[in-house]
């Protein structure tokens, strides 16, 4: 078989050479960073080093900083320690935060951007404390969200704004003061960190409860010994992917090419989200009249990784509540994948991708007229 191609940066990327020496150093530290001597200041200090790197990545003051055991239990601690009363999320959040509680759901354009007159409205219509959460970027198309525009609105009637930036983190660059988000979740592994570690970045003097209490570590914000290597990692994919942001910027061109070739190549195809401004590496790619479940198969055969959906739902392919909430059909969600570039990937990658995508609808429409 040939080699395989690996195009699901968003459900996680590989690990960066920086992250993997940072961790092998750190595997030399084993104290605990909570204790006073030698060793756990030492422990401490790579604690520290990275909390630096993380803040770096979003322009945030290390003590903003809590380190999680990844975004999603960092959502988690947003949505149910903020003490607001109200919850209102857009339609096309991540699990993560519209399962972590009970929350109005803000409705999103055709093109995946929340609507922010809708906003506007649902908070008018009700006085009570409120808290607003909106995704940087969303994770299955890629669509950039307005977060500063809903800070603004959110604000005006004293909300609280919690974003989860964990798919534009290393892609766009991204200031806190700019966001203007009260809350921001990070994710190590989405951006070549290692997978189970995460952040909150907490506004100065805001307080929100600790989901997980007995222990005193992050500022008595998220209880338990911190995981040394992880977080180290997650410090030095922070500072690579700072780094290296113009570099994927340019993922945006063999991104653009690949819809092109698609879409001209079949009808009825299409790229959900295009018209409006998307994160560089990201297509969500209609093939109609095929499943997804069919094309991943097809695509796995191949040698190629793609997703369908979000990566977090225990490999099943159901239909998206993004590109139902989008305004997608359940047939149109059903044959829809994802397609997520990265660091490593070449026009040749692309390429093939290209030729396979094509094969898989060429060999689903001749059963299609052979059975007809």
């Amino acid at each position: 078989m040939a080699q395989a191609i690996y195009l699901d940066f968003n459900a996680t990327a590989p690990l960066r050479e920086e992250a993997r020496a940072a961790m092998l150093a750190a595997l030399d530290h084993f104290g605990n960073p909570s204790s006073v001597h030698a060793f756990g200041r030492r422990a401490r200090r790579l604690v520290e080093q990275a909390r630096l790197q993380v803040a770096a990545l979003v322009e945030a003051a290390p003590a903003q900083v809590i380190f999680t055991a990844g975004a999603t239990e960092a959502n988690a601690t947003v949505i149910m320690g903020s003490g607001r009363e109200r919850v209102l999320a857009s339609a096309i959040e991540h699990d993560s935060v519209l399962s972590a509680g009970p929350a109005v759901r803000v409705p999103v354009t055709g093109d995946g951007v929340v609507d922010l007159a809708a906003l506007d409205r649902l908070l008018a219509a009700d006085d009570r404390p409120a808290l607003v959460s909106v995704m940087a970027a969303n994770n299955e198309t890629g669509v950039i969200q307005p977060v500063a525009e809903v800070a603004a609105l959110a604000h005006r009637y004293g909300a609280l704004v919690h974003c989860d930036a964990v798919q534009a983190a290393g892609k766009v660059p991204l200031a806190l003061g700019t966001l203007g988000a009260d809350l921001v979740s990070l994710s190590a592994h989405k951006l070549g960190g290692p997978q189970g570690v995460g952040a909150l970045v907490v506004r100065d003097g805001l307080p929100v409860r600790p989901l997980l209490r007995g222990g005193g570590q992050e500022r008595r914000r998220r209880a338990g010994t911190e995981n040394v290597a992880g977080i180290a990692g997650f410090g030095a994919a922070a500072r690579a992917a700072a780094d290296s942001l113009s570099a994927f910027a340019g993922l945006a061109t063999l991104r653009d090419h690949l819809e092109a070739q698609l879409l001209a190549a079949v009808p009825g195809a299409c790229a959900f989200g295009a018209g409006a401004a998307r994160v560089a590496n990201t297509s969500c790619l209609l093939m109609p009249g095929v499943a997804a479940e069919t094309q991943l198969m097809g695509f796995d055969l191949a040698g190629i990784a793609v997703s369908a959906g979000s990566a977090c739902s225990s490999g099943k392919v159901t239909p998206s509540h993004v590109l139902l909430a989008m305004g997608a059909s359940e047939a149109e969600a059903e044959e829809t994948v994802r397609v997520s570039l990265g660091w490593t990937t070449t026009a040749q990658d692309v390429g093939r991708l290209i030729e396979v995508w094509q094969q898989i609808h060429q060999r689903a429409t001749a059963r299609t007229a052979s059975s007809a």
